[in-house]
C-alpha cells in the first residue's frame, strides 16, 4: 500500500501519510487540541509523536485519554528521532491563524524533508517564504481547509434523495459532532450497512482524506458545498452521516450551521451536547434545555423540508461514569428521545435510533 495521499489542498501533489508528527505546542489537551485529538483517535495514518514542550516526557494516553505508545516530546528535533514523514499542524485556533511561534518549526519541518498538513485559515502555500522552502525541498504543504473552485449555489437537491441523510448539530461549537457522525459511520460500517462519513472541517478532512472545510467557503456556497459533497457520497451508500459545524445559537458561527442545514436538507439530525457546559463558549449566552434546542432545528428545518432530531449525543467526557449516566437519563427524560455518549458507550444505542427513524 502506498504511503502517499491525495489531500484537498495539496495542489494535486500527494502527501507522505504514513507517519505523522502533530504539532501542538501549548495547546495539547482534549479542548485545545481538537484536530491533534481527532487524528490520534481516527486518523488513518499513524502518528509517531506529538510536539509540546508542556506535557514533554509523558504519552499521549496520559494526556487526552488516546494514543497508545504515542510519545509527546519537546521539540520537532527529538521528534525526528521517531522518522516522522510529516508535519500535522494539530490545533485549530479562533480565526485559524498560524501562532507566530510555530513558523519556525514549519520552517525547519521542510528543510528537513518533512511534508505539512495544515487546516489553517491561513494557508501555508500562500506564504512565500514557506512556499519557498517546501519547494526547495521538494516537500507537499496540503492546505486542506482551502475550498476547491467552482462551487456551485445550493439547488435544494438533497431533498429529494432517497439515501438517509443524518447531519450532526450542537448546542455549541466543539462539543463532539465530528466525533459523533464517525462513531455513527465506523458503527454502521461494522454492521455490514453502506455507509459514509461527509467531513466538512478541516479534522475531518485530515481523518477521512476527503471532503470540504464549508467555514473556509464564501457564505453565497456554503450551502452548495454542503450539497456537493452530500450527492458524491450518495453515489455508494445508503447511510451518509455528515459531520456538523458550529451552533444556531452561536454568535459568530451560526451562519455555517445553517448553511449546511439547507445545502444538506438531512432526513434526521442527532443533536450533540457537553453536559458540563451551560454557556456558548466566549459570549455568556446560556444554552436553552435541550427539549427546546430539538424543537429550535426541528422548526428552521420545517419551512423547506421536514426533518426530526432522533437522538441526542452527550458528551461527557469530564464527567464520572454515575454522573455520565444520570445526565443521558435526564437526557432522555427531559426530550423523550434516545441518549448517549457514543465514545464513552459506543454507538450502538444512537444507531439504533437512526435505524429505527428511518422505518
Amino acid at each position: 500500500m502506498s504511503d502517499r495521499k491525495r489531500l484537498p489542498g495539496s495542489s494535486g501533489r500527494d502527501v507522505h501519510f504514513e507517519r505523522v508528527v502533530i504539532l501542538a505546542e501549548g495547546s495539547f489537551d482534549v479542548e485545545g487540541a481538537k484536530t491533534a485529538v481527532g487524528i490520534i483517535r481516527y486518523g488513518r495514518c499513524r502518528t509517531v509523536a506529538v510536539i509540546d514542550s508542556q506535557h514533554a516526557g509523558q504519552m499521549a494516553k496520559d494526556v487526552i485519554g488516546v494514543g497508545e505508545g504515542i510519545p509527546i516530546v519537546a521539540s520537532l528535533q527529538e521528534a525526528l528521532v521517531y522518522e516522522p514523514q510529516t508535519l500535522a499542524i494539530g490545533i485549530a485556533p479562533r480565526g485559524g491563524l498560524l501562532p507566530a511561534e510555530w513558523r519556525q518549526v514549519i520552517v525547519n519541518a521542510l528543510e528537513c524533508g518533512l511534508d505539512v498538513i495544515s487546516g489553517l485559515h491561513a494557508f501555508l502555500q500562500d506564504d512565500p517564504e514557506i512556499a519557498f522552502v517546501a519547494e526547495r525541498h521538494g516537500c507537499v504543504i496540503a492546505d486542506v481547509r482551502r475550498p476547491p473552485e467552482g462551487l456551485p449555489v445550493a439547488e435544494g437537491l438533497c431533498r429529494s434523495v432517497p439515501e438517509q441523510t443524518v447531519l450532526t448539530v450542537g448546542t455549541d461549537c466543539c462539543v463532539g459532532k465530528m466525533s459523533v457522525s464517525l462513531e455513527l459511520t465506523l458503527g454502521a460500517k461494522r454492521r455490514g450497512m453502506a455507509a459514509d462519513f461527509v467531513a466538512t472541517g478541516q479534522t475531518g478532512i485530515l481523518i477521512w482524506g476527503r471532503g470540504i472545510s464549508v467555514d473556509a467557503c464564501v457564505a453565497d456556497f456554503i450551502a452548495g458545498a454542503a450539497e456537493r459533497i452530500v450527492l458524491e457520497a450518495c453515489r455508494d451508500a445508503d447511510w451518509v452521516f455528515v459531520e456538523g459545524q458550529g451552533s444556531l445559537y452561536h454568535p459568530g458561527y451560526s451562519g455555517v450551521t445553517m448553511g449546511l442545514i439547507h445545502g444538506t436538507s438531512p432526513k434526521q439530525m442527532i443533536l450533540c451536547h457537553q453536559v458540563s457546559r451551560p454557556e456558548i463558549r466566549g459570549y455568556g449566552i446560556a444554552i436553552p434545555p435541550l427539549n427546546e434546542v430539538v424543537a429550535y432545528h426541528e422548526t428552521v428545518c420545517a419551512p423547506l423540508f421536514p426533518t426530526k432530531v432522533t437522538a441526542i449525543a452527550l458528551n461527557t467526557y469530564d464527567l464520572a461514569a454515575a454522573e455520565a449516566e444520570r445526565a443521558i437519563r435526564e437526557a432522555e427524560e427531559l426530550t423523550g428521545l434516545p441518549a448517549d455518549d457514543c465514545i464513552r458507550n459506543g454507538p450502538d444505542k444512537l444507531l439504533d435510533a437512526v435505524i429505527s427513524a428511518a422505518g
